[in-house]
C-alpha cells in the first residue's frame, strides 16, 4: 500500500470517528436546548396556609393573562402565592434558594389563585406582572406516546438547587383513579420512567420540541421510578372549562370575619359567642375541608348537651321537628367513646363563602344551640356543659 493510500485511509477513519462523536453529542445538545426553552416558562411557587409554607413548581401558560398552572396540592387552601421566575446571570439560571428568598421584594411576583380542580389536581394562578424575557410555554397538540422521551424542570426539596432538569421515558397514557393526600383524583395520566420529588409538583413535562405534554404530579408509592403526570388533554380542558374558586383558608376567613379564635387540641378552631343571657357558647369549625367532586364545604358545629342516657322519644321528635325548620343545618346525636350521648347542631358552609357569611353562620349555630340547651337536660335536671366530652367527638 502506498503512503498516499495509507494517509487517505487514516483520514477517512478520523472523519468517521469525528462524525460519530458529533452524532453522540447531538442528543445532549438537544436536551440542553429543550431545558433552556422550558426554563423561560418555569416558576418556583410558594404558598402559605395555616402557618405552613408549601413549595412547588409551576409553568406559565398564558403570557397575556399572566396565568401559571400548578398542582392543586401545591396551593392547597391558599388564595395567594409568591412566584419566582429564574434569575439569569451569564445566560445561566441562579439556582440557589437563598438568592430568591433574600431578594423576594425584587424577584418575587404576587400571584392570586383563581381556580382549582381537585380531581385533576390542577390550580391556576394569575400574576400581577411578568418579568422581561419570560415566555408562555407552547402546548403539544396531542398526548405523548409510549416510548417517547420527555424532559421536565422542577424544584425538588431533596436538592439544594432550583430549576432542576430531569429526563425520562413515557411508559403509558391512560385514565387513572387514585387518592393522594390532596384528595381523590380522576384524570388522564402520563406514566413515565422518571423521578418526581417533593417540590417538582406542578412543573412542566415537555417533549423533544419543548412543547408541554403534561404537568408533574406524583410518584407511585409501590413502583420504582414510576411517576404520574397530568396529561396535556386535562390541562387544556381545565383552562377552557369553568374554574372553581380556590377554597379560603380557615384562619384567613376567621381573621377577615373579625372573629377571635383559638385552635383546639384536635386542630379544629373554636370561637366563643356571648349570648343575650351573658353566657358564652363555643362554636367550632373544621380545620379541613369536606368535599365531593367540585363541592368544598366546612363543617361548623356546637354542642348543646351531654346526656347520660339516650334521648327520650319526645326529645328525638323535637330534634327531628327542628331539623325540618332550621335554616342552615340540623341536629344530630353522637355517642362518645365513654358511652354518653352528645347533642350537636351542625351546619355546612361553602369553603369559598365570604367572611361575613361565615360569621353569620357561626352566630346562628351559637344562638340555636343556646336556645336548645334549655330543653335538653340530664337525669338530674341540670343542663350539661357544652365542653363536656367534646374531645371524643372532635377526634
Amino acid at each position: 500500500m502506498s503512503l498516499n493510500s495509507l494517509c487517505f485511509g487514516r483520514l477517512l477513519i478520523a472523519l468517521g470517528t469525528l462524525g460519530a462523536g458529533l452524532a453522540a453529542a447531538s442528543p445532549a445538545f438537544a436536551d440542553a436546548k429543550v431545558y433552556e426553552q422550558a426554563l423561560q416558562s418555569t416558576t418556583w411557587v410558594l404558598t402559605k396556609t395555616s402557618g405552613k409554607t408549601s413549595s412547588g413548581t409551576g409553568v406559565l401558560v398564558d403570557a397575556e393573562k399572566k396565568l401559571v398552572v400548578t398542582n392543586f396540592h401545591v396551593v392547597g387552601e391558599a388564595r395567594n402565592a409568591i412566584v419566582f421566575f429564574p434569575a439569569m446571570q451569564n445566560d445561566k439560571p441562579v439556582v440557589t434558594r437563598k438568592h430568591y428568598v433574600d431578594n423576594v421584594k425584587t424577584l418575587g411576583l404576587r400571584g392570586r389563585v383563581l381556580g382549582v380542580d381537585r380531581k385533576r389536581d390542577l390550580a391556576l394562578v394569575q400574576l400581577d406582572r411578568l418579568p422581561e424575557g419570560v415566555k408562555a410555554i407552547a402546548m403539544a397538540a396531542d398526548s405523548p406516546k409510549p416510548g417517547e422521551a420527555v424532559e421536565s424542570v422542577g424544584n425538588p426539596g431533596a436538592s439544594d438547587a432550583l430549576w432542576i432538569y430531569t429526563s425520562g421515558t413515557v411508559r403509558s397514557v391512560y385514565k387513572k383513579q387514585f387518592r393522594t393526600g390532596a384528595g381523590d383524583h380522576d384524570f388522564m395520566v402520563v406514566e413515565t420512567q422518571s423521578p418526581i420529588n417533593t417540590g417538582d409538583s406542578g412543573g412542566p413535562v415537555v417533549n423533544a420540541a419543548g412543547e408541554l405534554v403534561a404537568i408533574s404530579q406524583a410518584i407511585s408509592p409501590s413502583g420504582r421510578l414510576v411517576s404520574y403526570s397530568v396529561d396535556i388533554s386535562e390541562v387544556k380542558a381545565f383552562l377552557t372549562g369553568p374554574w372553581k374558586p380556590a377554597p379560603l383558608a380557615v384562619t384567613d376567613v376567621l381573621t377577615a370575619a373579625e372573629l377571635e379564635f383559638k385552635q383546639h387540641s384536635t386542630g379544629h378552631y373554636e370561637v366563643q359567642f356571648e349570648q343575650d343571657d351573658k353566657s358564652k357558647q363555643s362554636v367550632f369549625i373544621t380545620k379541613d375541608l369536606e368535599y365531593y367532586e367540585k363541592a368544598d364545604t366546612r363543617k361548623i358545629w356546637a354542642l348543646a348537651a351531654t346526656l347520660k342516657q339516650a334521648p327520650k322519644l319526645e326529645t328525638a321528635i323535637k330534634l327531628l321537628d327542628q331539623n325540618g325548620r332550621t335554616k342552615l343545618g340540623s341536629w344530630s346525636v353522637e355517642q362518645s367513646q365513654s358511652g354518653e350521648f352528645l347533642v350537636i347542631y351542625c351546619a355546612k358552609l361553602d369553603a369559598t363563602a365570604a367572611p361575613d357569611a361565615l360569621r353569620s353562620t357561626m352566630e346562628y349555630v351559637a344562638k340555636l344551640t343556646t336556645l336548645m340547651k334549655k330543653d335538653l337536660t340530664q337525669v338530674d335536671g341540670k343542663v350539661a356543659a357544652a365542653s363536656d366530652n367534646l374531645d371524643d367527638w372532635l377526634k
